[in-house]
């Protein structure tokens, strides 16, 4: 009873509840103290950073990709362009339903699988507020399509870039090459930042070669955005820097010539500048249109090139390697007679075949008949008639180590440092070289066969146009090039340094020896002299695909065209005062004489009437001037 009396009590009960009115009250005032202390901190000593961050959201930095460098030919023609192409982009934090989306899109315009994947495969390296291509070169009526329906695709951007352009197509494309979409390999190793809004990187050829001359700088400008991500104005821009021009020695129509000279066959030349090295043409035939990898090829036409028995993608000018042939007997025959072998006037007797001693097996003169070259044969009319027999004699008597060493001078074995990517180096057989790869002695049979450029040994095309050029200079040793100037800096001419040990008296001999090949009556390559109102020093040659026994007969009916000859010819011209050296092979055209050397006749004849018609020569004179290392030589 005392207890429940307690509790009756008003006065307890009135100090019970003002006690906890007032503590309330305290705890009241103290949470206001707290909310009125945060945001007096908000509003005063955090002020500046909010209005920073604010800022941001705001404004956004944008990347500006620069203009890609243009390619000229030596006439001012272009190779390589940008134009202008409307690509459709997806912005992801500005669609709710990314998938959706793509199905609305793909409702209204045509999208490829192929499109759809490489658009996931690019949104997966793409931060969310990033444009990520869903599709490139939109048509007018694509784009329309997209402008009338633009408010159901929330997220998408049509936006107007530049696009790489190859206007001379399969003409160029084993040389300037193509650019492509950066792949995950690529990205990881490429400078994030100078690549910022580019997706395209050079694959092949000049653009990949000269990458960064050609990317230029990315410039940048500061955008406000409205609450749904729309660009209101532009507040700052630094403008980029476009790429390096590049200025070729190729010559468009001479290009042209050579290209259409092949008519179908497979096969690859090169026309060479003898004084400064630089290329006035490179065909590797045939070829492939580069611009259907700029936006990403289709799996279609990519298997259709890939599984191409012809190869197309396959750079023949200097990644083919193929026996020489016959056109290397005069280069031997300068090492011959450098080494004291032979002389000018050591003669031999050819009876169709040799027999080295102690071997019953003969190696054949495959230029003859049965009854071979006859007695007294010469240096010169080996190199004139392509004797195989001088030569496998001449051969035993230097070795193959002299052969292969001073090989090298003339750009044999070794790659040439040509501005071009994938160069191969071709194969100079030595003892040491055949002991690792075939862990195998060296036999005098082998030298035999390398005499005549068969056996172990293999050149590429733009290796027989630099040893025409070095044999017709005397040795002189210049590196060729593509590249002839970047945005307008003209490009040194290298003049490597020579240990050339010839005697003027040989050069002339094996000179004229060659002039005879084309001139003389006996000259293998005598069916393109007709007509010719200047002079060309050449050397044909036949290079073996499959082996045919000694006692047998080479029959093309009993085999596949692609197991036929290959078809070989160099050349310079004109023959007293060269200019230009060319170096070519047919695949499968059995003869360098009827084949291969009218190709090269073709080209000359374009070479010197572009000469004649301008007034003066198509290739500058150079001046060369002496360095540490070896010679510059810059055009006049």
């Amino acid at each position: 009873m005392q207890h429940e009396a307690a509790f009756s009590d008003p006065t307890r009960e009135r100090n019970i509840f003002v006690g906890r009115i007032v503590i309330a009250s305290f705890f009241v005032l103290a949470m206001a103290l707290v909310l009125l202390a945060r945001y007096a901190d908000l509003q005063v000593t955090q002020h500046q950073d909010f209005v920073t961050n604010s800022d941001n959201n705001r404004v956004h930095i944008r990347p500006v990709p620069p203009a890609r460098g243009v390619i000229y030919d030596r006439n001012g023609e272009i190779l390589a362009d940008n134009r202008p192409a409307s690509n459709l982009t997806i912005i992801r934090e500005r669609t709710k339903d990314l998938n959706s989306l793509i199905t609305k899109i793909g409702s209204l315009i045509q999208l490829s699988d192929a499109d759809i994947k490489r658009f996931y495969k690019r949104l997966e390296r793409r931060r969310p507020f990033e444009q990520t291509p869903l599709k490139f070169n939109l048509s007018a009526e694509e784009q329309a399509i997209l402008a009338v329906n633009e408010y159901l695709l929330e997220g998408i951007k049509v936006s107007a870039r530049l696009t790489r352009s190859y206007p001379k197509g399969e003409l160029f494309a084993h040389v300037v090459g193509y650019v492509g979409r950066i792949n995950e390999r690529e990205l990881r190793a490429i400078d994030s930042i100078k690549y910022s809004g580019t997706d395209s990187i050079g694959k092949v050829g000049l653009e990949k070669f000269y990458e960064q001359n050609l990317l230029g700088e990315v410039g940048s400008e500061h955008v406000e955005t409205n609450a749904k991500g729309r660009v209101m104005r532009v507040l700052d821009q630094a403008d980029p820097n476009a790429g390096n021009d590049l200025v070729l020695h190729l010559d468009s129509r001479l290009q042209q010539i050579s290209y259409d000279a092949f008519d179908g066959e497979r096969g690859a030349l090169i026309a060479m500048d003898i004084k400064n090295g630089g290329i006035l043409a490179m065909v590797s035939a045939p070829s492939y249109d580069p611009n259907l990898f700029v936006s990403g090829i289709s799996q279609k036409n990519y298997d259709l090139l890939v599984n191409s028995t012809d190869k197309p993608l396959f750079n023949r000018a200097i990644r083919g390697q193929y026996p020489p042939g016959s056109t290397v007997k005069p280069l031997f025959g300068l090492i011959g007679l450098t080494n004291k072998n032979i002389t000018i006037d050591t003669k031999i007797e050819d009876p169709g075949y040799f027999i080295m001693e102690g071997i019953e097996r003969p190696w054949r003169d495959h230029n003859s008949k049965r009854g071979g070259h006859g007695s007294d044969v010469d240096l010169a009319e080996a190199i004139i008639e392509s004797c195989d027999v001088f030569f496998y004699k001449m051969g035993i008597k230097t070795g193959i180590d002299a052969l292969s060493s001073q090989s090298a001078m003339f750009g044999l074995g070794t790659k040439t440092g040509i501005d071009l990517p994938g160069e191969a180096s071709g194969i100079m057989p030595t003892r040491k070289w055949k002991k690792e790869s075939r862990n195998a002695a060296w036999y005098n049979g082998d030298t035999i066969n390398m005499s005549i450029g068969q056996g172990f040994m293999l050149t590429t095309p733009l290796q027989l146009a630099v040893m025409a050029s070095r044999i017709a200079s005397k040795g002189n040793i210049v590196q060729p090039q593509i590249v002839k100037s970047i945005n307008n800096e003209a490009q040194p001419t290298i003049f490597l340094p020579s240990d050339s040990k010839i005697d003027e008296e040989n050069w002339t001999y094996v000179h004229g020896a060659m002039k005879d090949v084309v001139h003389s009556s006996r000259g293998t390559a005598k069916s393109i002299s007709s007509g010719l109102l200047y002079q060309i020093a050449g050397k044909t040659g036949t290079a073996q695909v499959v082996s045919i026994n000694a006692d047998e007969d080479y029959d093309k009916s009993k085999l596949n065209k692609r197991q036929w000859d290959h078809a070989l010819f160099i050349a310079f011209a004109p023959a007293e005062n060269p200019e230009v050296a060319i170096g070519l092979i047919v695949e499968n055209g059995e003869h360098g004489s009827s084949v291969a050397a009218p190709i090269a006749r073709k080209v000359l004849d374009a070479y010197m009437s572009n000469r004649e018609d301008n007034g003066k020569e198509l290739i500058s004179n150079s001046s060369a001037v002496k360095t540490g290392q070896g010679y510059l030589a810059y055009a006049e």
